[in-house]
């Protein structure tokens, strides 16, 4: 039997509905990635599975003491406690007299031991020992204040929060954000390792497609289900979009044929023909009704002039904070047309690193060398430039016109493009998303010429649509760009070259993106234990971040060697092993997009995705293997 159930399932906030007799089935143990454009509705539908709100219309089915954990997007602002109880309070009955307890610890004897009586009464130190096992499992010191800690620590502690009462089902609203890619890669194994059923709304590609065994999409008030990773959604989306172009194409064509007929006259309103008149009728209103696909952003570049050949040169740079060695020694020359990524964990100096290399502080030691004719465009992380007493056209600019690249256009014309109607355009921008915040902030920082690009965290809350586009816009970008991102995906498809911190002040620049700089660390790590082979734990400690003293360099030339007849045979088979793995992964994908999948007995549901999954990682695990037989 499905956990919860929803049946015709009607919400509105205005005129259009954020969710339009829409259906869902959320099974036991199921992964699924809710995705949808900025404003369709994913904060609504989670607020109505965690029982928040109530549907206007519909049915909405739960099984009896089905328990629902939520991590919400934003982090808030008024937990003036620490950390354990913050985490108890995510027990609605319990926390509250717990965090009463973790604060009273030392008061007065007599009225302790009344909290204890009320304690014992609720059963609380069970909750007790849940927040320590958390504590313990999340590397938290639970005397530390809430409101000390960084935006990554307080998402931590807020996941620990959503665990607490150990739900059946958990619900994660953008998990990612202020993670840095080791707390993101420790998160997903983390959730991997639950025996829960998780939905998880979020910007990150590779993070959405390595838990995700189901996608779903909201969209214009329909849910749609597309079985597998967001991969294969990408594909079925893709064919579902033509799909609906055609019908659409065809439905307008019939609609004007039959407009030219009523217009023929007295003919049109004889007695025999009253069906189609209806008919008619029905046809406009659907017409009406029809609710169109939103438009994607059309955003350009307002480039600058060419700036010199050698844009940064900086050597020896030295910093410390608290100190404590951030950067040691490192040094780089960023040309023309570069794309550098940079990555670490949080609060290793990478803004530190930036103010350096752009000339906004001085190093405190080293050299840095500005190139000539630079234009620089700077957008931040925290978006500090943006004022929420200002509407969203006052905020890009005070005048009705602006010019981009040298042409003059309208504010509001402008603004269209980055999605902002004009109603929205003239609302102050305390009221946007976080993904309208971060189009208006480009919109802003697009405004100005310039030919050198930094980017602090660009992908935050930006549709998957929007940061498909500002990711094509930067690689056919010509000037140069300088990008800080937890984002792999992103980093991998835009940056030429990475900036890794590594630890104890260590920086160095490696060739490629992310996934370069990840496989160049397994190599450096295989070279520095030659006695290593195939299968063991070198991978998986790199994936973990161990961190070795120098930069890779490159070894001498080395003659390939001839593979035994086991492994030149399994080279052989594997490119039709990966062939029948597809064909078996597509068949699997194709049962469980028939709407009648999902009416049959659960266990069979669950049976056929646990196969599907378990082909999926096979078939990753070949291309693995057939990457190391090419090497050898």
């Amino acid at each position: 039997m499905a956990l919860i159930t929803l049946k015709d399932v009607n919400i509105s906030f205005g005129a259009d509905a954020i969710l339009d007799n829409a259906n869902l089935t959320i099974e036991a143990n199921e992964r699924i990635g809710l995705i949808g454009r900025n404003g369709a509705g994913k904060s609504t539908l989670l607020k109505l599975i965690d029982g928040e709100i109530l549907p206007d219309d519909g049915e909405l089915i739960r099984q009896q003491s089905i328990i629902t954990g939520r991590l919400i997007q934003e982090v808030p602002n008024d937990l003036d406690y620490d950390i354990r109880s913050v985490i108890a309070l995510g027990d609605e009955k319990r926390g509250p007299k717990l965090a009463e307890f973790y604060v009273d610890d030392n008061s007065d004897n007599n009225a302790n031991d009344t909290l204890q009586a009320e304690l014992n009464e609720l059963d609380a130190w069970s909750l007790d020992h849940r927040v320590q096992v958390l504590c313990s499992k999340f590397d938290l010191n639970g005397d530390q204040r809430f409101s000390s800690l960084s935006g990554g620590m307080k998402r931590r502690v807020l996941m620990a929060r959503a665990l607490v009462k150990e739900p059946d089902i958990v619900l994660l609203d953008e998990p990612t954000n202020h993670l840095d890619i080791d707390t993101i890669l420790w998160l997903e194994n983390l959730l991997l390792g639950l025996n829960v059923t998780l939905i998880i709304v979020s910007h990150d590609r590779s993070f959405i497609d390595r838990l995700c065994t189901r996608i779903v999409e909201l969209d214009r008030g329909m849910i749609t289900s597309y079985p597998g990773n967001f991969n294969t959604y990408i594909s079925s989306k893709a064919k579902a979009i033509e799909e609906e172009e055609r019908h659409n194409a065809k439905f307008d064509k019939r609609l004007s044929q039959e407009e030219v007929w009523i217009r023929q006259g007295i003919q049109a309103r004889r007695t025999r023909n009253e069906g189609r008149v209806r008919a008619l009728k029905k046809m406009r209103d659907e017409r009406r009704q029809r609710r169109e696909r939103q438009g994607t952003a059309s955003i350009n570049l307002n480039q600058g002039g060419k700036s010199g050949k050698v844009v940064i040169e900086a050597k020896n740079l030295h910093a410390e904070f608290d100190k404590k060695v951030i950067i040691d020694d490192f040094s780089c020359r960023i040309l023309r047309g570069d794309k550098v990524g940079i990555i670490g964990p949080n609060g290793c100096g990478k803004s530190t690193l930036i103010k350096a290399l752009t000339g906004e502080t001085e190093p405190q030691r080293g050299e840095v060398k500005i190139g000539t004719s630079l234009q620089i465009a700077y957008l931040d992380q925290h978006r500090s430039a943006i004022r929420d007493d200002l509407s969203v056209q006052d905020n890009v600019s005070g005048n009705t016109e602006i010019e981009i690249n040298g042409q003059r256009k309208h504010i509001m014309g402008y603004l269209q493009d980055f999605l902002f109607s004009p109603a929205r355009a003239r609302a102050p921008a305390a009221k946007l998303s976080g993904g309208e915040r971060n189009r208006l902030m480009l919109a802003k920082l697009f405004t100005q010429p310039f030919n050198f690009l930094v980017l602090d965290e660009p992908t935050n809350d930006l549709d998957y649509e929007t940061l498909e586009l500002l990711e094509q816009l930067l690689m056919d970008y010509s000037g140069t760009l300088l990008l800080v991102s937890h984002d792999r995906t992103f980093l991998d498809n835009v940056v030429t070259s990475t900036i890794a911190f590594e630890g104890d002040g260590k920086v160095f620049e490696y060739i490629g993106g992310y996934e370069d700089w990840l496989r160049q660390k397994r190599d450096e790590a295989k070279m520095a234990k030659p006695s290593s082979i195939i299968g063991d734990s070198t991978d998986s400690q790199v994936q973990n971040n161990a961190q070795p003293k120098t930069p890779i360099k490159p070894g001498p030339a080395v003659k390939a060697k001839k593979l035994s007849y086991k492994l030149q045979r399994e080279l052989d088979l594997m490119p039709q092993k990966i062939d029948d793995l597809e064909k078996k992964i597509e068949s699997l994908t194709q049962e469980m997009a028939r709407p009648e999948f999902y009416q049959q007995d659960a266990s069979k549901i669950t049976e056929v995705g646990n196969t599907l999954k378990s082909q999926q990682e096979d078939l990753e695990a070949c291309f693995t293997r057939w990457e190391e037989l090419e090497e050898m």
